[in-house]
């Protein structure tokens, strides 16, 4: 789309959940109380693997005061509905991972149910288990999910190649770690219906969820969203399972049921960043050039399927990175372990294999004695060349661009190098949007609503929850229709009365969604010119803002109504996962320096100079603010943020325990926006939310490099692991 006029897009307006949140006036749930309201609990299994042998409740406590509910207890089929049906809402006779859900318990005060929930022992023959990659391949039972993609002959290119480079390179878990823990409250309705106030990002997969768990239909289940304290990701898949919970808790209780998880119960039951591991055998000429690729991906889903499939195709179409290569092969694979579900997390796949592709780049640099950036300048991708999986890039590749700004802004070539400092770059892409037909399939649709009193509305299901979609779908509307930013609002998601418009993940929110968001505006001004035409005794339409609302009656409304259309002459095949995998790409390069304390081994990073191009900055602000927050999101990925286990238990469950960076441990940023306005995106927009994860990780294992001389295959690269390193390399 052209650049439009006016100065609502691209403005850095006041976001419009910013008072309700700084003044405190902004409702949570653990916030709500409702007349009649019981608490709920949950009785976890302490043990990775094992046989349910008996459920012992103690005697002496009075259980007529509770609802205490088993997996032969639920009213519907025992299962939490996602990609694959494979997680009990409650284990019945076998448990998977340390803190699956067993018992239920609802109670009418916090008191009571803290006893009741001391007062149930669950007695269970532990079984051995599979706790690593490496266990789980043994097996190919435990694979849960598996993609391929084959490009050109890999011998032909095997043999034309000079050199054959191989790395082995491993990411670890990551906590998500949001400001507001996992919450939801379930008030039953008297025609046995359900209602869910939550936390949330995806109200109609939980919706979907409910149905099949409560075997109810879908006008009895209403799933709303309350101001929702951070996700990441965190709160795609794990609403439904904690949903499900309090739902049928409240059913069976009579009672609304609230649910809200104390920090240490989140850290231990929900799902975190997929651990991976990756090798790359990459064929090269003596001057640099990539020939061949052979990369195989394998990601730890934990314990059932959740999100892994969509997490693991991102990451197998993202394993080749900004590159050229004419002849490639990638396996990916996702595993069953004995840990709890891993799931969604900001960049979902794609930070994994992109820290492995980028390192094997810095690995291929150092092994020809060839500078990172010249052999990423040789290999970058230009328009016109095309992907492993076969979609070619006509236009706006911007991997070019983007290195040479990151270049020069942070004075990388031609730098003295000092003792103990180092810098480090990367370059990457993301794809905005689902992959291959998924927006065709998910057919999002968006309504917008024009009041008597002249204010609008828009109905979508995509949910604000830190990242300012609040903010943004009102901006692109009100440039749209032409009226005052003041009089649109994004309604809070109430799948009783917003439209399915799909989840709020993969950088869909402002590039899809705001584009349905716009189609939807312009069938409301046409509506609004047709009732206009119908009475003649008054005047032409010009605008909404003209007037157009004095039309209706005090409960009238004009509703404009639009559903998702595929950009012309894209394809995918699904069968043979291949063609046109996103409707746009965003493309980032950074660099990193940083400081090693030659006698702690203490990793500071100093500066962090990222480079961005999204289309189309509709918040410019806000967006900056994204950049910096996934950067540094990246940075305690790679440095600090270490999840520990001991026999499938996570062991470092507390904020004191679990390392993420503080104020004090950001380096300084500069961020710069570039703008290449896609023709299919809301104004130009492309998909921005992820981008930043993907790297600043990459970039500061190469600046450690360069500060120790060593070179790091693993994350997070913590003092200890650091010091292992240094050991082995003696």
């Amino acid at each position: 789309m052209e650049r439009p006029n006016g100065d609502i897009v691209g403005s850095p307006r006041i976001r419009s959940d910013a008072w309700e949140k700084v003044s405190g006036e902004a409702r949570y749930v653990d916030d709500l109380c409702v007349p009649g309201m019981w608490f709920g609990g949950t009785v976890r299994s302490p043990v990775a693997h094992g046989r349910i042998r008996a459920i012992q409740l103690d005697p002496d406590f009075d259980w007529s005061a509770v609802r205490l509910l088993t997996a032969r207890d639920l009213p519907g089929p025992n299962v939490v509905s996602m990609i694959q049906d494979d997680h009990p809402i409650l284990a019945r006779e076998k448990v998977r991972f340390v803190s699956e859900a067993i018992v239920l318990v609802a109670a009418p005060t916090r008191e009571v149910l803290s006893r009741a929930l001391e007062a149930v022992e669950v007695e269970i023959e532990e079984a051995p288990a599979i706790l690593t990659i490496e266990e789980a391949l043994r097996d190919e039972a435990n694979i849960l999910s598996e993609y391929r993609i084959q490009s050109g002959d890999l011998e032909a290119g095997w043999a034309a190649s000079d050199r054959v480079i191989e790395g082995t390179y491993r990411t670890g878990s990551q906590e998500h770690l949001y400001l507001e823990t996992h919450g939801v409250l379930a008030t039953p309705r008297a025609d046995g219906g359900i209602e869910i106030d939550g936390s949330l990002q995806c109200p109609y997969y939980v919706h979907t969820a409910l149905q099949k768990a409560l075997a109810l239909p879908a006008e009895k289940v209403v799933i709303r969203q309350t101001t929702t304290g951070g996700a990441f990701g965190g709160k795609e898949d794990y609403p439904s399972v904690l949903s499900a919970h309090a739902a049928v808790l409240a059913l069976a209780a009579g009672h609304p049921v609230k649910m809200v998880y104390e920090r240490s119960e989140d850290i231990r039951a929900t799902t975190k960043r997929h651990p991976s591991r990756v090798r790359h055998r990459t064929g090269v000429t003596s001057d640099g050039t990539l020939v061949a690729s052979e990369i195989d991906v394998v990601l730890d889903g934990g314990a059932y399927t959740t999100l892994s499939p969509v997490v693991l195709s991102r990451a197998i179409l993202h394993a080749q990175g900004v590159y050229r290569v004419p002849h490639v092969a990638i396996r990916g694979r996702a595993v069953a372990t004995h840990t709890p579900p891993n799931g969604a997390f900001r960049g979902f796949g794609a930070p994994q294999s992109l820290f492995a592709v980028e390192r094997q780049m810095d690995l291929i640099a150092r092994e020809l004695g060839i500078d990172p950036v010249a052999v990423r300048r040789r290999n970058l991708l230009r328009d016109g060349d095309e992907f492993p999986f076969g979609q070619r890039l006509e236009r706006d590749v911007s991997a070019g661009a983007v290195l040479e700004r990151v270049v020069e802004l942070s004075g990388y070539e031609g730098r003295s190098k000092r003792p103990g400092r180092g810098m480090g770059l990367s370059v990457y892409m993301h794809g905005g949007g689902f992959t291959g037909s998924g927006e065709e399939r998910i057919a999002g649709r968006a309504q917008v609503r024009l009041t008597a009193d002249g204010n609008v509305e828009i109905l979508v299901s995509n949910v604000e929850m830190g990242q300012g979609a609040s903010t943004v779908l009102p901006m692109i509307a009100s440039q749209a229709l032409g009226v005052a930013p003041e009089r649109v609002r994004h309604a809070v998601p109430d799948t009783s009365r917003v439209p399915n418009s799909g989840p709020t993940v993969a950088s869909r929110t402002t590039m899809i969604v705001g584009r349905i968001v716009i189609d939807a505006c312009r069938d409301l001004v046409e509506k609004a010119k047709a009732a206009l035409a119908a009475r003649p005794e008054l005047p032409p339409f010009k605008s909404l803002a003209d007037g157009a609302a004095h039309l209706l009656g005090p409960e009238d409304a004009l509703v404009g109504e639009a559903t998702y259309k595929p950009p012309p002459g894209m394809q995918w095949d699904d069968d043979a996962y291949r063609g046109d995998a996103y409707k746009a790409y965003s493309w980032g390069a950074d660099v990193v320096e940083v400081e090693v304390d030659p006698a702690t081994l203490e990793i500071r990073p100093l500066r962090a100079t990222v480079v961005v191009e999204i289309g189309r900055a509709i918040h410019p602000v806000l967006a900056i603010g994204q950049v910096e927050g996934g950067t540094l999101q990246a940075l305690g990925w790679a440095s600090m943020e270490e999840a520990k286990f001991a026999a499938g238990k996570i062991l470092n469950d507390r904020v004191a325990t679990y390392i993420i960076p503080t104020s004090l441990d950001s380096p300084e940023m500069q961020v710069d926006i570039l703008e290449v306005p896609d023709r299919h995106g809301a104004f130009g927009a492309k998909g921005l939310g992820e981008l930043p994860m993907d790297g600043a990780a990459p970039a500061f294992a190469a600046a450690v490099d360069e500060a120790t001389g060593g070179f790091a295959t693993e994350i997070p690269l913590t003092p200890e692991r650091l010091l292992a390193q240094e050991e082995a390399g003696r």
